[in-house]
């Protein structure tokens, strides 16, 4: 109280005038009427009462059109070019089709490892498109279709899984670490969520700098149960980044279900918590996405302010090639996603319903797309899965990545000497003994490594 009496003087006390005058309640209430704690805002309450962790039924998902294709609320349509949308539908296809191709080349021993991206496409096309193509993305592992929208070739993709001499990290990477400066893609590396924290500190550096751009940061469910997420989106507020996390809920952290996960209401119920603004879209409707991505990003960079989009969606595919997932998931409920709610389904409807699109069109697109892929290769080089799929899809996507598939195939990998490069200006001498016990090693035991599969 000798306190509080010494506070109301100081507050009170005008200097160079006479006494202070006398402070009434309604000026100045007392500090037992009003809590004065500086870490929160609130009232006090009078009842023992815990807060229960599902206060409302749970936060909505917005969207825009249904499973049909129909646009559920006409306010909300993008009004999007028939250009921009089959844009978005040719690189969902093309995706897929890569997909395709790629994981049968891990099953055949042709790489090592493959992540698809089956039942996301509308994340990464919806929110891609959203964006400025200066706007900086940091990705987890499963955004090929972000760098794909912004032009990435597809032998660029290719050079990478293979680790030939095309690639631009030089072979030094798993397979699906892509990275492009030129397309504003920050390199993906492989443990979890450690991106976060770095995108919140590039657009750090974007507000002091004011250079009117905004950060995207993508992580899946799973990763944002890491520490880094919750420092990242703390650092975000305080700091009053213009950034946008994008969250993929696919229902699954490799084969953790979500509720074994966390018990709160998803990944957009902690956003309020930390200061972000937040919301939760139909991942599967990529204008919903594209409508979401698009405001966040502009009000990102009109008052640097942090967003938080949970895109709700499901992983129809394997973690990776390294997964099984039907030992912790039935065929029934992946079957579902893929026939009932896929984001390129959903979208071809809305162009049936447009007339952009006619089912003959379709048939035609399915007839010579098996004709063409399947004849230029020897009966059985591919399993039954691929080419029952390729039958369904874009000839052009699937000629594509099939030529750009057999040039990355033919190419050597890169010299084994830049494994010791592009790390310090100046190799240390630690290195350089490494490099010299490398070359010695492969002057005795040469003829035991396939060398001459290797540049020189």
């Amino acid at each position: 109280m000798a306190a509080w009496r010494a506070l109301r003087w100081r507050l009170l006390r005008t200097p160079g005038s006479g006494p202070a005058r006398r402070l009434s309640t309604a000026e100045f209430p007392s500090p037992e009427e009003k809590p004065q704690f500086p870490g929160a805002s609130a009232d006090f309450a009078d009842r023992l009462e815990f807060i229960q962790p599902n206060v409302i039924s749970g936060i909505p998902i917005y969207r825009v059109m249904d499973r049909q294709g129909h646009i559920v609320s006409p306010d909300e349509d993008p009004q999007l070019p028939k250009e921009l949308v089959l844009k978005l539908y040719k690189t969902m296809t093309l995706l897929n089709t890569m997909d395709r191709i790629l994981y049968e080349s891990q099953r055949q021993g042709r790489i090592s490892f493959y992540m698809t991206n089956y039942g996301e496409e509308g994340t990464h096309v919806g929110s891609a498109a959203a964006l400025d193509d200066t706007d900086l993305v940091f990705g987890q592992y499963r955004e090929a279709g972000v760098l794909m929208y912004r032009g990435y070739p597809l032998d660029l993709f290719m050079a990478q899984c293979y680790g030939n001499t095309s690639d631009p990290g030089k072979g030094r990477q798993m397979p699906v670490h892509y990275g492009c400066r030129d397309r504003h893609f920050v390199t993906i590396s492989s443990p979890l969520a450690t991106q976060i924290p770095q995108a919140v500190g590039a657009a750090y550096a974007i507000k002091r700098a004011d250079a009117n751009r905004a950060v995207i940061c993508y992580f899946g469910e799973g990763a944002a149960s890491e520490g880094d997420a919750h420092a990242g989106f703390n650092f975000a507020a305080t700091l009053e980044c213009p950034i946008v996390f994008f969250c993929r809920n696919n229902g699954y952290a490799i084969s953790t279900p979500t509720s074994e996960q966390y018990r709160g209401d998803g990944i957009a119920a902690r956003g309020p918590g930390y200061g972000l603004l937040s919301i939760r879209v139909d991942g599967n409707d990529v204008f919903a996405v594209y409508n979401a991505t698009k405001e966040a990003r502009r009000r990102a960079v009109a008052e640097n302010q942090p967003f938080l989009i949970e895109a709700m969606t499901y992983r129809i595919g394997h973690h990776s090639t390294s997964d099984d997932s039907s030992a912790y998931r039935s065929v029934d409920e992946v079957n579902y996603w893929d026939k009932q709610d896929h984001p390129i389904s959903r979208l071809r409807h809305y162009m049936l319903n447009r007339g952009w699109w006619d089912e003959e069109e379709e048939k035609g697109w399915r007839k010579s797309s098996r004709k063409m892929v399947t004849g230029r290769f020897p009966r059985g080089f591919w399993g039954r899965e691929a080419l029952g799929f390729w039958g369904e899809k874009d000839t052009d996507a699937a000629l594509q990545v099939m030529e750009a598939f057999e040039q990355a195939e033919r190419k050597l990998k890169p010299n084994p000497q830049l494994l010791f490069s592009d790390v310090y200006r100046e190799m240390p001498p630690h290195l350089r003994r490494q490099r010299a016990a490398l070359e010695r090693h492969l002057q005795h035991y040469g003829e035991h490594y396939p060398l001459e599969h290797f540049e020189k």
